[in-house]
């Protein structure tokens, strides 16, 4: 068995407008991030994602940290989010990186662990599991690559305007995940544990699912080079923060 860690993290919403956190992010490539066995990055990588063909210096950065990670021996692989499911083959082999589905389930340190990016599971905010389910479909995906790059990012700014106003209409507790939608796919992978992001509440939560209880664990976001990482060895998960306290609550 290997025993160097496996380290997970999401919520970086890399962005021009935060250079803070891609700071973050480089020294974290450049140091933990080596010691590791695998990375695995779930979803919400950047802040929005337009397609491969964008050729923005940031996202040419973090391809190239991504890919001396890997050409250092540590395995990467990226999920998709809700801000980057548009993320393609051909930006992950520049990155030197796998793309995973979503969820993925990985064995580790003997125990399966179930990997997710997170919005699947917040089954209570209707309009944003439309909105998902139709933008996840490979004809609206074709149709909106084939738009020029300018095109693309005007209507990515349109919806995401549209979706910050909708948030301020919204009770918090429809943007978390539904208990029973979190059972419901457990159930589905006996034993195992479920870890994600996209709610920016990192936390450890239990669920009784089968008669026995499995952990769920929430990983924080990382706006203004904040937030954490969780690494997994022999002796189990712990959160690692990034210029900052961090524990589970």
């Amino acid at each position: 068995m290997n025993p160097l860690p496996l380290l997970f993290a999401s919520d970086l919403h890399l962005s021009d407008s935060d250079p803070a956190t891609e700071a973050a992010f480089m020294a974290f490539l450049a140091g933990p991030a080596r010691q590791a066995q695998a990375l695995y990055l779930l979803g919400d990588i950047f802040e929005y994602w337009a397609g491969d063909d964008d050729d923005d210096p940031l996202n040419q950065r973090i391809a190239a940290a991504l890919h001396a990670v890997s050409q250092a021996g540590v395995a990467v692989h990226l999920m998709h989010g809700n801000r980057d499911f548009l993320l393609g083959e051909q930006y992950a082999k520049a990155a030197g990186a796998t793309l995973l589905a979503d969820p993925t389930l990985i064995t580790a340190f003997g125990r399966p662990w179930l990997l997710s990016h997170g919005d699947a599971l917040c089954t209570d905010d209707l309009p944003y599991q439309q909105f998902r389910a139709l933008v996840r479909q490979s004809a609206w995906q074709a149709a909106f690559l084939a738009r020029t790059l300018a095109e693309r990012k005007a209507e990515i700014s349109r919806i995401r305007a549209a979706s910050q106003l909708a948030k301020q209409q919204k009770a918090s507790d429809i943007m978390d995940v539904n208990d029973f939608a979190v059972a419901a796919l457990l159930a589905k992978y006996p034993g195992a544990h479920l870890l994600h992001g996209h709610t920016h509440r990192p936390a450890r939560h239990q669920h009784e699912v089968q008669h026995g209880l499995r952990q769920r664990w929430v990983l924080p976001d990382w706006y203004a080079g904040k937030g954490g990482y969780l690494r997994l060895d022999m002796t189990g998960p712990t959160l690692v923060g990034i210029n900052q306290d961090a524990t589970w609550a």
